[in-house]
């Protein structure tokens, strides 16, 4: 058993040892570089429903900047991109289809001048409440449904089961008076 035990720490040790100074260390978050210029490309909001407008801007193209923003993605096409309120940032607007199913995509931005672009995120949910996504659709469960979702269908159902109630309540009534059926 020992010598099983030393056998296996050895051989982790020996791994260990050979695995390259380069190797990832797990403890520290991976960097993901999002833009080939210096920058970024900020999605307003990151996480959006279908139908649902977004804004992004960016301070890669510099000034007086301009380019377009690609949202194929999630198939809301091209759109332009033009210089902003804030000094050598450029924005635009998208909108995100209702037919848009649930997903990360990426937007891309490409500066008119240069070969700079930049990507962001645009996280698409179905309609969220605090931050929770709601199920859409039915559930089959052979339970109920006979009758329909008629308001009358519904109010005779309960009138007729009201009857019958009332009608068992005075029977055992009757019953336990000793007046008999």
């Amino acid at each position: 058993m020992r010598r099983t035990a030393r056998l296996l720490a050895g051989t982790a040790l020996a791994v260990a040892a050979a695995a390259p100074a380069h190797a990832v260390d797990a403890t520290r978050p991976a960097a993901h570089p999002r833009a080939a210029g210096s920058g970024s490309l900020d999605v307003y909001p990151s996480t959006v429903t279908p139908g649902g407008q977004v804004t992004v801007n960016t301070a890669v193209c510099g000034d007086p900047g301009a380019g377009t923003g690609d949202a194929g993605a999630v198939g809301a096409g091209t759109f332009p991109l033009a210089p902003s309120t804030h000094e050598g940032e450029v924005i635009g607007r998208f909108r995100v289809p209702p037919s848009a199913q649930p997903g990360t995509y990426e937007i891309v931005a490409r500066c008119a001048e240069g070969d700079r672009q930049v990507t962001g995120d645009l996280v698409v949910a179905l309609a969220a409440a605090h931050g929770q996504v709601q199920p859409r659709g039915s559930v089959k469960t052979g339970v109920g449904g006979g009758l329909g979702p008629d308001p009358v269908q519904t109010a005779a159902g309960v009138a007729a089961l009201a009857v019958a109630a009332a009608g068992g309540t005075w029977l055992l009534h009757r019953r336990a008076r000793g007046d008999g059926i």
